[in-house]
């Protein structure tokens, strides 16, 4: 092999290892929260940007982690479905992907540093809980992701705290009263509407989640990694996926009740049929097969319908 293919080879690895397909899913929430702050006339570009580049970092940092983890706690075999990755697999050394996660969020801690300046202490521990949390998702001697509680991570990461998250220092960048490093939560910094909003984004992301162990569930009883679809079987697992996507479609429907928002908040109803689609598959099938291209599927449902979900927020302002 020659210099050159063997430095394309590993520029590939590692974004295997970084796994970009994924970074529609940290960046949807964050566009969902800039849609609640334009409508309610917070938004805050710089403050927006800076939760953005945050949240892919970590979502990076947390793939790099569970690559790593996984890996050395013998729960990626030769037998497992889902995409390749590269410490079990032999493509890239443990101590290089641990530290590529390191890095990874220490820049998330960098980017952090100027949103703690900003919102104070409800963003230090909501920074510091969101990589602890990415770390011990499959790291340390209690990983909860191989204890069914990783569905649950994600629902409260990727939707509710990272919605509300990016609403929140936008809002408080534009209280110039508030100052530098609030203690707490100025009023009117956080929302009903914020929380309400993020709670499709927290669906869908979990979602994601539900078909990758589905598709993994018979190795990862076989490992001893004890994910929600361990617990609960195909058919349980299956009504989990519908409720956190029905959800998902039922939140736009409740905000265009409300003459505030009006039928532009309906926008995020146009990613149905791609929801509709990968739901068929999902109540088919368990095999690598078939959910591996559902679960990009999932992804791309995730951020059209943030998308539209911001769009729709954000249009009344401009009308």
């Amino acid at each position: 092999m020659s210099a050159a293919t063997a430095d394309v080879s590993k520029r590939k690895a590692w974004l295997m290892a970084a796994r970009p397909q994924t970074l529609p899913a940290g960046a949807a929430p964050v566009v969902v929260g800039m849609g609640v702050a334009v409508h309610a006339d917070v938004f805050a570009p710089i403050p927006a940007l800076a939760a953005l580049i945050g949240a892919l970092l970590i979502q990076i940092g947390t793939n790099f982690a569970n690559d790593y983890y996984d890996a050395v706690k013998g729960a990626d075999t030769d037998d497992r479905e889902g995409f390749t990755r590269v410490t079990a697999g032999g493509l890239i050394e443990p101590d290089a992907v641990k530290r590529a996660m390191i890095l990874t969020y220490a820049l998330a801690v960098v980017v952090g540093v100027y949103l703690v300046a900003i919102g104070g202490l409800p963003i230090v521990v909501v920074g510091l809980s969101g990589i602890a949390a990415g770390v011990l998702y499959t790291g340390g001697p209690f990983p909860y992701g191989y204890r069914g509680l990783g569905d649950l991570f994600v629902f409260v990461y990727f939707g509710l705290v990272a919605v509300t998250g990016t609403y929140y220092v936008q809002a408080v960048a534009s209280m110039p009263a508030v100052g530098t490093f609030p203690m707490g939560l100025p009023a009117g910094s956080v929302t009903a509407a914020a929380i309400t909003a993020s709670l499709p984004a927290a669906g869908l992301s979990t979602a994601i989640l539900v078909v990758n162990n589905v598709r993994d569930r018979e190795t990862d009883m076989a490992t001893g990694k004890k994910t929600l679809a361990v617990y609960l079987g195909y058919g349980w697992s299956r009504v989990e996926f519908l409720a956190v996507v029905g959800m998902a479609y039922v939140v736009p429907i409740l905000f265009a009740l409300d003459p505030e928002y009006g039928l532009w908040a309906l926008a995020p109803l146009l990613s149905l049929p791609l929801a509709a689609s990968v739901t068929k598959t999902v109540l088919t099938h368990t095999d690598g097969e078939a959910l591996n291209p559902a679960l990009e599927r999932v992804g791309q449902t995730l951020f059209v319908h943030s998308l539209l979900f911001a769009a729709g927020l954000a249009l009344p302002r401009f009308l």
